[in-house]
């Protein structure tokens, strides 16, 4: 009865993840636009410590055309050589200009204060926040400017591709980046549900009158996933917030511990506007529909026929691994020229949901030696 009990368990969770792909699924990723006005938008890049990686950003960022006015890079006060970086930079492009961050005030996650700190320095009609470490395509945030308008989007995001650190990388990442598919459903979508929708922070387009209008960094200021808790905001105002792929590529980790140890403090997207019920049973659905039917189905085929309900409870697990196969399928396209052991990822489907299942009951979070602000209510 226990591994009936299981199975049916697991059978919802899975239904509810199906569901959410097939609601989602049909979506249609940006596509080349017709130029916008010069002057269109500003990029804020919100930087601290990256002198490895801020070059290549702006170098692409440079190749945008006269829509692109501005490019704020905003320091949290950098103890590397970010500030030489940019000065290089702003001495080939005009557009390109260093702001130094007041201190961070309490309360504040850098991040979200740097992006703050970028808002005010600009007027432009549409902003793009970029981080770091992304090379945006030459028309991304062209493109992502007409389709806003084209569908009556406040903000959309952009679904990065990835370039992965190695063949450790290669099993980590995927495992985590389907948490969030079996959770959201499938990208090139809009909603206006604060609860459906799902952004990424790394190239983020939005209304300039709808962020500040709705205080949007502010509200995000103590957030694990300001990203999300942003869209969330802007929707809970009324707006419709979209998610496409795009040109832009990306290098989020330097390693899978690096992974390991960052992502998953923003994966779980914990903020104040998720109930800890709802996020407990978030992460009970994944444990069930992603990370437990193939060490389930393993255990079955080894047991044979010896337990009762086998051969449905054999059934249903080797659905839900096709499913996940089906899955790991559709993220290829995520990735630019993945290792062999990408395709073994679902292998490590178990420690990724055991990572956010860490991440979500840790209160004290650190990055990069700071100690990260307390979340605080909506």
């Amino acid at each position: 009865m226990l591994l009936f009990f299981a199975a049916l368990l697991e059978a919802l969770a899975g239904a509810r993840a199906a569901w959410r792909m097939l609601a989602t699924a049909g979506g249609v990723a940006l596509a080349p636009a017709p130029p916008q006005p010069p002057g269109t938008l500003a990029a804020i890049v919100p930087v601290l410590d990256e002198e490895a990686r801020v070059g290549a950003s702006l170098a692409a960022l440079a190749c945008c055309g006269p829509e692109l006015v501005e490019i704020l890079v905003v320091d949290g006060g950098s103890a590397d050589g970010t500030r030489g970086v940019v000065a290089a930079a702003a001495a080939r492009d005009r557009r390109v200009r260093f702001i130094a961050a007041p201190p961070v005030p309490p309360g504040w996650n850098g991040k979200a204060w740097n992006l703050e700190v970028g808002l005010q320095a600009t007027r432009t009609p549409w902003i793009a926040t970029v981080d770091a470490d992304v090379r945006a395509g030459p028309t991304v945030l062209g493109d992502a400017v007409a389709r806003a308008q084209r569908d009556g989007l406040v903000a959309l995001s952009v679904a990065t591709r990835q370039e992965l650190a190695g063949a450790g990388a290669a099993l980590l990442h995927p495992a985590l980046l389907t948490t969030l598919v079996y959770r959201a459903g499938l990208p090139n979508v809009a909603t206006g549900d604060p609860a459906r929708v799902l952004a990424n922070g790394q190239l983020f387009v939005a209304r300039r009158d709808a962020l500040a209008g709705a205080d949007v960094f502010r509200a995000a200021r103590a957030s694990r996933c300001e990203d999300v808790t942003v869209a969330r905001v802007l929707a809970s105002a009324g707006g419709r917030v979209g998610f496409y792929e795009g040109d832009a590529v990306v290098r989020m980790h330097a390693s899978w511990r690096d992974c390991a140890a960052n992502w998953p403090r923003s994966l779980t997207l914990r903020d104040a506007f998720v109930s800890p019920a709802r996020l407990g049973l978030a992460l009970t659905e994944l444990l069930l529909a992603q990370a437990l039917p193939l060490p389930t189905l393993l255990v079955l085929v080894a047991l044979g026929g010896r337990v009762p309900y086998g051969p449905a409870a054999t059934a249903l697990a080797l659905a839900l691994v096709a499913m996940r196969i089906g899955v790991l399928a559709g993220t290829r396209r995520a990735y630019v020229r993945p290792p062999p052991s990408y395709w073994l990822s679902p292998l490590a489907d178990l420690p990724a949901v055991a990572l956010l299942v860490r991440s979500a009951l840790r209160r004290r979070h650190v990055w990069r030696g700071r100690v990260l602000a307390r979340e605080n209510a909506a």
